[in-house]
């Protein structure tokens, strides 16, 4: 059998960050910058890193932004040529590469990430395909994303992202179980989604990083609506299951959760003393801070 390769990745982007209020009452919660970009051009760079041309966003209302960013800005890139500001120029030019492909769908109604999912059946077709969480900034060496893309190419099965969490946190998370393969992969017998600590499988949560198989999109229809009255993305894997392999990969790197204010605040912090152009500075302020 032919192997097939990753070409497509689909960014869920309908919420609505009510978590971050005031902030996101008129901006979406992807566009909140760590440092000099926004959550959601993280997420595009570690997809395009992994190999992937074609960037699939499912958003909602007042969700525009998103497609601004990622559009030609015409005026912007008109005045910085006249000014002579070449890099800044390159900068801008960069985020929309000429072998990237953007395409948007609309989540007419907020019933959780599985039909998020769906809504990118239609563009995902019968083609493997990744998920990716903006709110989990993910930082590797290499990227994350291409990490797991290079298990896929060997397994051609489904790959989820998972790391190992707190019991008293495995109600945040999908939670998976089963027998190890090799040190950092898992084949996946047991996903349950936010399990109390008393009857979780184990603490191996799921990070926001997914590769799948489209057979997902049969068995996320056939799921009854589950955690919160939504389709839960979780139960179309578990379903999967059923009938072909799903491995569970321990990355290698860290994950800020930037859907909270403390992940949000960590990664601005530290992403900010890796900065080629603050970095320095802002290292000699933070120890020269009184803390109290």
């Amino acid at each position: 059998m032919q192997k097939v390769t990753l070409k497509k990745a689909v960014f869920p982007v309908a919420g609505l960050g009510t978590r971050f209020l005031p902030a996101t009452k008129a901006q979406p919660k992807e566009m909140l910058p760590v440092v000099d970009k926004p959550l959601i051009q993280y997420a595009v760079e570690e997809a395009y890193a992994a190999g992937i041309r074609h960037m699939i966003f499912v958003t909602g209302r007042n969700k525009r932004a998103i497609e601004d960013h990622f559009d030609t800005a015409y005026e912007l890139e008109t005045e910085l040529e006249a000014a002579g500001k070449q890099k800044l120029l390159e900068l801008v030019r960069s985020m929309n590469p000429g072998d990237m492909d953007f395409s948007y769908v609309r989540q007419p109604r907020s019933l959780g990430l599985g039909h998020a999912v769906l809504c990118a059946e239609h563009l995902v077709g019968n083609e493997p395909f990744a998920v990716l969480l903006a709110d989990d900034l993910m930082v590797g060496s290499p990227p994350v994303l291409a990490q797991m893309a290079a298990r896929f190419a060997e397994l051609q099965q489904s790959v989820l992202a998972v790391q190992e969490v707190p019991a008293e946190h495995t109600r945040r998370y999908g939670i998976v179980a089963g027998e190890s393969v090799s040190p950092q992969l898992i084949k996946v017998r047991a996903m349950v989604e936010k399990p109390a600590p008393e009857v979780a499988p184990s603490r191996m949560g799921v990070a926001g990083r997914y590769i799948l198989t489209p057979a997902v999109f049969r068995h996320i229809r056939s799921q009854p609506t589950g955690v919160g009255g939504e389709i839960q993305l979780t139960d179309g894997i578990a379903g999967l299951m059923a009938e072909e392999g799903v491995y569970a990969y321990q990355y290698e790197g860290k994950r800020y959760d930037c859907g909270s204010k403390e992940g949000f605040l960590e990664a601005t912090v530290e992403l900010a003393l890796q900065h080629p152009e603050v970095g320095e500075h802002f290292r000699h302020y933070l120890k020269n801070l009184q803390v109290l």
